[in-house]
């Protein structure tokens, strides 16, 4: 070949090489164990990012021979995924219980009084405000009572939550401030729904569900500009762990307004579905906006709590719990009422997701569903926790299109004392994963943290090895409902975009789709023993919101 040949054949080559690279990207990231979560889980080796949006997925050389980026990111061989999504969390209370005594993970009663006069040494609120007590991590069976609380702080306000925020210890001085028992003596639908503890026909303190309410409407809230900050620390402790998206179960009117002002000035970055609490105000939004989605705020559903829960013995039975005999739990939001709420989400367009423990809540949210889908069979319309369900009524989940919200980690931490509750009879329908999942085929999964840890390696843990943290119980808390990782990963990726009818953005990585990514510092893997993992890079819409570097 001659020198002129050689030339000429060098400045094709060249001139080819530009052709192929002509395509722009802003972003291209490689040398990735892309699983693209699409049918059949396609794994690729790179991505082109362009204005936010997936433009490409393929093979190494097949991209960067195509593109042309601003920014190229050499992912290492990780493993990347669509952006964790948390399909059932509580971001404002977990900000709030930053703010008040930690009680979460104490051993005893004694601890948890020490750790509130630590607090309020620290601190000194004219008001004092706990949250995360377990009477079951103490020992006992048992709620606890206020006269410790009494002689160490007589002149203080006191309100301690539950861990599952469904009960509250509070002390005489605050009893006698909220006019508690005067207000549920004249209002039927606090004592219907909730109830108070007695020892000796002697009150402790403790008020379970509706009979909360008249004291939690004397609680003042923390400091907008503290609550901003303890948001913004959820926040970071989700990227943490790869999580790019929320189900914000329950908001009031004044959380919705606060989430649209951090949303639009960007200090909230995390892709939040909102479920709006049914207040009147809340209502009037929704018939008012209709389906209202601006910057990372998706709002178009109404969150309904239809009872309360086992730890507190509020969860609605169909049959008395097996160590209360006179006890079946209640429904917290009367029929009438739910079925008010399901006739203005139909009117609206919005999904109704109502809380579900027991089995008799369960069924009676079944049979309401079952009228809006003969109007609507895609209505998407979710039971948040399904977590008790009378195996005759699985089938109910997809003969009327009801959509199971299940949180794994539930499972492995009641499987202390799940079974005292409900007899072993009963087990077999409770947190039946992988029952509702066949029957229904896709789950929304989620945390329901601050009640559980916001950890979604955890949550894989407890879905496919039915194991706690400690790896307990070592052959799996009723095993036979275990699902496998993929599965549970859909439904923290497509099942959970699906459920929020963000399917055409979110839940894959695929063209045309938000470039919304996690890359993990390790693999993604289910053993025997818990694995801990950590995001490496996450992106949102295609901008890099969190990094290890």
């Amino acid at each position: 070949m001659s020198l002129k040949q050689l030339l000429y054949l060098f400045i094709s080559l060249i001139l080819a090489s530009s052709c192929m690279k002509g395509t722009s990207a802003d972003l291209v990231i490689h040398n990735a164990k892309v699983h693209t979560m699409c049918d059949g889980d396609e794994i690729q080796d790179a991505i082109a990012i362009k204005d936010g949006k997936i433009i490409e997925v393929g093979a190494e050389r097949q991209i960067l021979n195509k593109y042309s980026a601003a920014e190229y990111i050499d992912a290492g061989s990780k493993d990347v995924y669509p952006g964790f999504t948390d399909a059932h969390g509580h971001i404002f209370s977990y900000a709030r219980q930053k703010l008040s005594v930690d009680l979460v993970g104490c051993k005893s009663y004694a601890e948890m009084l020490i750790r509130i006069e630590k607090h309020q040494d620290k601190n000194k609120r004219k008001f004092i405000i706990g949250r995360g007590w377990d009477q079951s991590v103490w020992g006992d069976n048992e709620l606890p009572n206020n006269k410790k609380l009494n002689e160490l702080f007589p002149d203080t306000p006191i309100c301690l939550f539950r861990i599952d925020g469904h009960a509250l210890l509070a002390n005489d001085f605050l009893i006698q401030q909220s006019n508690v028992y005067e207000k549920i003596k004249n209002d039927t639908e606090l004592s219907d729904g909730g109830y108070i503890i007695y020892d000796n026909d002697e009150p402790t303190g403790v008020f379970v569900d509706n009979t909360m309410n008249p004291i939690i409407e004397t609680l003042p809230d923390f400091p907008i500009n503290e609550l901003k900050k303890a948001i913004a620390e959820v926040q970071n402790e989700l990227f943490m762990y790869g999580i790019t998206g929320v189900h914000e179960a329950g908001i009031s009117n004044h959380e919705l307004k606060l989430l649209q002002e951090i949303t639009q000035n960007k200090t909230l970055k995390l892709n939040i579905y909102a479920m709006l609490l049914p207040s009147s105000e809340n209502i009037s939004f929704a018939r008012k906006n209709g389906i209202y989605h601006k910057d990372n705020l998706l709002v178009r559903s109404f969150k309904v709590y239809g009872d309360g829960a086992m730890g507190s013995r509020g969860a609605c039975l169909k049959k008395a719990y097996t160590d209360q005999h006179n006890h079946t739990g209640y429904l917290t939001t009367s029929i009438s009422r739910m079925k008010q709420i399901a006739t203005i989400c139909e009117e609206t367009d919005y999904q109704m997701n109502t809380h579900a423990i027991g089995d008799s809540t369960n069924k009676v949210i079944l049979d309401l569903y079952a009228s809006i889908f003969k109007v609507k069979p895609d209505h998407r319309w979710r039971i948040e926790h399904a977590q008790v369900v009378d195996p005759n009524d699985f089938d109910l989940f997809a003969n009327y299109g009801v959509f199971p919200s299940v949180q794994p980690t539930h499972a492995t931490s009641d499987q202390r004392w799940a079974e005292k509750r409900l007899g072993k009879n009963r087990m077999h329908g409770a947190y039946a994963y992988k029952s509702l999942l066949e029957r229904f085929g896709m789950l929304a999964i989620g945390t329901d943290f601050p009640v559980e840890l916001t950890d979604p390696f955890l949550t894989i843990h407890a879905a496919v090895q039915r194991k706690n943290s400690e790896n307990i119980p070592s052959q799996g808390f009723l095993s036979k409902e275990s699902i496998s990782m993929e599965e549970c990963i859909k439904g923290m990726t497509t099942w959970a975009a699906f459920a929020s009818f963000q399917e055409n953005e979110l839940g894959t990585i695929e063209k045309g789709k938000d470039a919304t990514i996690s890359i993990f510092e390790r693999p993604v893997v289910s053993n025997s023993n818990y694995t801990p993992n950590f995001a490496y890079h996450l992106f949102i819409k295609g901008k890099k919101v969190y990094s290890v570097e």
